[in-house]
């Protein structure tokens, strides 16, 4: 590991000293934070941190490697990484190369040694901010540094995260050798026959691999669509239900893929699914709207309720936007909230066959507690 300096520079001016991981140089990016205390490799792979720089509250980082198996997208979108203490003896059989190694191969810029509990506390009550990591000479800090720093913006983000070769999974990967877990609010559907088997459109905003790979355990035929299919071309290929998934960035800016959404919902006939940008997109298309978080929710450990059972979850979440509580229209029911804050985890629309959530029912790493909402999609599918 290299053991040049680095230093993170906030948009504020505060500045922290660290060393430097990854590669040398210099990089702007949203600054946030995730609980995470597993999982690394998916948030360094997950299309949803495309413009940020992350910072991993959990101490030790590092410490299994990096397994090319778990990743969730062919590369890294993150434009920094922040970690307090960088493990280079990394342990694990999966193990193929080292964090400071992938770092390097993804030309990400990090850096390590700093309180990241300071970082985090700052990031908490000032909210998210631009950032800065430099490798080597600490710069000048001066208000042309600070203005520069300020006027970064993540633009174009779901159209940056786009796979131009159209395939489904990346190669090597592989779904999941689980068995999916037994539904805890009904029976899970048998597994169709091949001849029989549901046929999904994963329309990909910057989708989560473990997404498909839950689909396909199910016995689900699956076709990965990009973010400019048309609604048209999507009714053409006639799905039995379309997944909107994850993707980064704010959700209002995709203008032109809301309005194919809409087109979607104005069919009604189509069940539909969306998870986190997908449920956000799904909830402008039918009215609702949306606003930037204070620090948003990124981790491993938020907690969840279902209005309609009272009962709690754990769930994986990874967004700096949410719906907005006042915006729902009649149609769109609350199905979840978040305990911490009460901001809308989930919508189940009654006039037609659709639902999303906030959160990440496919979790990979993370908790497995609403993995059932799939089943529920295909139950809707079968009906």
């Amino acid at each position: 590991m290299d053991t040049k300096k680095a230093y993170l520079i906030l948009a504020d001016g505060t500045v922290f000293e660290g060393q430097s991981i990854g590669v040398t140089g210099t990089t702007i990016g949203e600054t946030v934070f995730t609980t995470g205390m597993t999982g690394y490799i998916e948030t360094l792979t997950d299309p949803s941190y495309f413009g940020q720089i992350v910072t991993q509250t959990f101490p030790l980082i590092g410490n299994y490697g990096v397994i090319p198996q778990d990743y969730e997208s062919k590369k890294s979108w993150v434009r920094g990484y922040i970690v307090r203490e960088l493990c280079d003896q990394p342990s694990n059989f999966r193990c193929e190369i080292t964090l400071d190694d992938f770092l390097k191969s993804q030309n990400v810029v990090g850096i390590c040694g700093i309180d990241t509990r300071a970082l985090t506390k700052r990031l908490r009550e000032s909210g998210v901010m631009n950032g800065m990591i430099v490798s080597g000479e600490k710069p000048v800090i001066d208000d042309a540094l600070l203005q520069k720093i300020k006027d970064y913006k993540i633009v174009q983000a779901v159209e940056s995260v786009q796979s131009s070769e159209g395939e489904s999974l990346p190669p090597g990967f592989s779904p999941s050798v689980f068995t999916a877990p037994p539904s805890p609010r009904g029976s899970t559907p048998k597994t169709p026959d091949a001849s029989k088997a549901p046929h999904i459109i994963l329309w990909d905003f910057g989708a989560k691999a473990n997404i498909q790979r839950e689909l396909e355990k199910r016995g689900c035929t699956v076709t990965v669509v990009p973010c400019d299919t048309r609604a048209e071309k999507i009714i053409s290929l006639n799905p039995d239900g379309i997944m909107l998934s994850n993707g980064p960035g704010d959700p209002a800016d995709n203008v032109g893929i809301i309005s194919e959404i809409k087109k979607i919902c104005e069919k009604g006939t189509i069940p539909v699914f969306g998870i986190c940008l997908g449920h956000q997109m799904l909830a402008l298309a039918r009215g609702c709207k949306t606003s930037k978080l204070k620090y948003g929710h990124r981790g491993g450990n938020h907690p969840v309720k279902d209005t309609r059972t009272q009962r709690v979850y754990i769930t994986s979440q990874n967004h700096g936007y949410a719906v907005e509580n006042t915006s729902l229209p009649s149609y769109a029911q609350m199905s979840f909230f978040n305990v911490n804050d009460g901001t809308v985890e989930g919508i189940t629309y009654t006039d037609i066959p659709a639902f999303s959530v906030q959160f990440h029912p496919e979790a990979c790493g993370g908790p497995h507690d609403t993995n059932f909402l799939f089943d529920e999609f295909l139950q809707m599918i079968n009906q």
